[in-house]
């Protein structure tokens, strides 16, 4: 039986405008609509940002809750993973949907540059961020844009502040941040089993590169991430109609790599959440 591949969908992120592509779900409706056509599609895990009406990114709580309990009655038991990035809040505003309890939240476990930022998480957000998804039984999936992002994760596990097996986002395309490469990628995943054999991971690449990481993910054993935060087309010509569209597209690169979409069953076993 072919090994379960984790699709992440990655809905609406903080930038991405209806200009860029009209499909970019914004409302919450819209969020909500997007999400039950990607699990129907083969998605397991949503990752959710919210959005003000004027597209503009948002932290407020209300909105998060109003999306949750739209995929909770849409998509019943997809896990659901909220962003605590820093592009919609500063400070402890980006956790202040933790205690709404999602299934999981983001952790960026140390700072890079972005395109035109700096993507700051100082040691005190971090420790406070895991902190709370600890208090109310979220589980972090780190996020990492660099080889020194793993052994904080690692230590963060060590010291208690993060509890169970630690789930990996390996990030690579962002412009002054990491690129993709294969040897840099196949070090991360060697490193990480080495530091933390009993980790999942999931590999996250930006634009273009949303599918070259699809397939490497494939081929090492790992989970793969889609959706309109990271990359608004199916192909160079071709802007992605949907969100299920892109999740389609690896779904079906899951079979040609020998696997297959997980179930919402495996997904929460292999993330060991609660079914």
């Amino acid at each position: 039986m072919s090994d379960p591949c984790i699709i992440s969908v990655a809905i609406t992120g903080s930038l991405p405008r209806k200009k860029d592509n009209p499909a970019v779900p914004i409302s919450v409706s819209e969020q909500v609509e997007s999400t039950h056509a990607a699990y129907e599609a083969g998605a397991t895990l949503v990752h959710l940002h919210v959005r003000n009406d004027d597209e503009s990114p948002s932290s407020a709580p209300e909105r998060f809750q109003a999306v949750l309990d739209g995929i909770r009655r849409h998509a019943p038991g997809m896990i659901t993973q909220v962003s605590t990035g820093g592009r919609s809040g500063a400070g402890r505003e980006r956790g202040g949907m933790l205690h709404l309890r999602p299934d999981m939240a983001s952790l960026a476990s140390g700072s890079v540059n972005f395109p035109t930022r700096v993507y700051e998480n100082s040691p005190e957000l971090i420790d406070w961020l895991a902190e709370e998804m600890k208090a109310h039984g979220v589980k972090p999936e780190i996020e990492a844009f660099d080889l020194s992002m793993i052994f904080q994760a690692v230590a963060l596990q060590q010291a208690g502040k993060i509890v169970g097996p630690l789930h990996i986002q390996f990030v690579m395309g962002i412009k002054n941040a990491m690129p993709v490469d294969r040897e840099v990628f196949e070090f991360y995943v060697k490193t990480l089993k080495r530091l933390a054999p009993d980790a999942t991971w999931t590999g996250a690449g930006i634009g273009r590169e949303q599918l070259t990481l699809a397939k490497w993910s494939l081929e090492l054993g790992g989970h793969c991430r889609t959706g309109l935060e990271d990359n608004v087309r199916l192909d160079k010509h071709t802007l992605a109609p949907s969100n299920a569209a892109l999740v389609r597209q690896v779904a079906d690169l899951c079979l040609e790599h020998g696997r297959r979409p997980a179930t919402v069953a495996e997904a929460r076993r292999l993330l060991r959440l609660p079914s």
